[in-house]
């Protein structure tokens, strides 16, 4: 353990709206508006991951306008017409992959999929559960494969799988099967046309890349298109880039994407340690998706973490992925 398990215990946030799996979802190219919140897409040329105008913010951004609240929703309005990760659920891999990637494909947008179902995830913690075993962890990434197709996508893969690995939150026993499961999956999805896969490689604050560079190698990295760095935590995007640097020149140098959503004020430290991840307070929106980066190896900004969905009940925070509009306006508030 090294105080912080960096991205750790985030939840999966796959609360679908029945609309969406159908991908009957009014998402289309640049002019086309959502009916309630009238949310619509980046230019694609900075830009290019689908943002869902049904998502949690966008419905918090129709809810505050229609009760007056003008002021609170153009606050909420700056997280809604952002991209950001759609987190696959357990139960249903096929049909939500499916209605994610034609509603961006509808768009002229790539989309942005998070998977986090590995077996005895979260060691124990807010976010635990994940599949049964691996034989229902291969099915599921199998029905996520199926539901991809051909569509763009770009995958951010188990975030912390590799980090509990190394700081010692994953009994030993499980240790042989993960990387064979997570290097599975990445020929699974890299079989697939248009899908980049990004495989999680914890934070600049958990540790040092000498750590982690060879379980990432035993993972399967080689075949990846590169790694995931800060997801869902809050370090600097500085910092990020100085940890993702080290860390591609002991693999290869394989490029990285950063996650952003939270990371503006930088990491909370008035807090016990172990829980600084955790809802803080004071925190504010990073910089906004886009794969128009400050350096040549990092392929995009993006938002992995939803802001204003909770990390765990900590803080006065609600259940893990359950969004939290007072947080999420203090996020945008802070961020002018």
């Amino acid at each position: 353990m090294y105080g912080m398990r960096g991205a750790g215990m985030r939840a999966s946030a796959a609360v679908l709206g029945a609309a969406l799996l159908a991908a009957g979802c009014s998402s289309g190219g640049d002019g086309d508006e959502d009916a309630g919140a009238k949310i619509t897409q980046q230019p694609k040329s900075s830009d290019p991951f689908w943002v869902n105008p049904d998502g949690n913010a966008a419905k918090q951004v129709a809810a505050y306008e229609k009760s007056g609240k003008d002021d609170a929703a153009e606050q909420i309005r700056k997280i809604a017409e952002q991209p950001t990760g759609e987190w696959i659920g357990p139960e249903n891999p096929e049909q939500e992959a499916k209605g994610f990637t034609e509603a961006a494909e509808k768009a002229d947008r790539t989309a942005l999929l998070v998977l986090y179902n590995i077996p005895h995830r979260d060691c124990g913690q807010y976010s635990q559960g994940g599949a049964a075993d691996g034989n229902a962890y291969r099915t599921w990434i199998d029905g996520v494969a199926a539901g991809i197709g051909d569509r763009p996508a770009t995958v951010i893969l188990e975030p912390d799988a590799v980090l509990h690995l190394v700081d010692g939150c994953t009994p030993d026993e499980f240790h042989e099967e993960r990387y064979d499961l997570l290097k599975g999956a990445i020929t699974k999805l890299k079989s697939l046309k248009n899908t980049k896969v990004y495989l999680d490689a914890g934070n600049a604050g958990w540790g040092h890349p000498d750590q982690i560079f060879e379980p990432l190698q035993w993972a399967g990295i080689a075949q990846a298109d590169g790694f995931a760095v800060n997801v869902s935590n809050f370090y600097s995007t500085k910092d990020s880039i100085a940890y993702g640097k080290q860390l591609s020149a002991k693999v290869g140098n394989k490029h990285f994407v950063i996650d952003t959503s939270r990371n503006g004020n930088g990491p909370y430290t008035a807090g016990k340690a172990d829980e600084n991840w955790c809802n803080p307070p004071g925190r504010k929106l990073g910089e906004s998706p886009t794969t128009k980066t400050s350096d040549p190896l990092v392929d995009a900004y993006v938002w992995v973490k939803r802001p204003g969905e909770s990390d765990g009940t900590c803080k006065g925070g609600p259940k893990a992925g359950q969004w939290w509009a007072s947080y999420a306006l203090a996020l945008a508030k802070a961020s002018q």
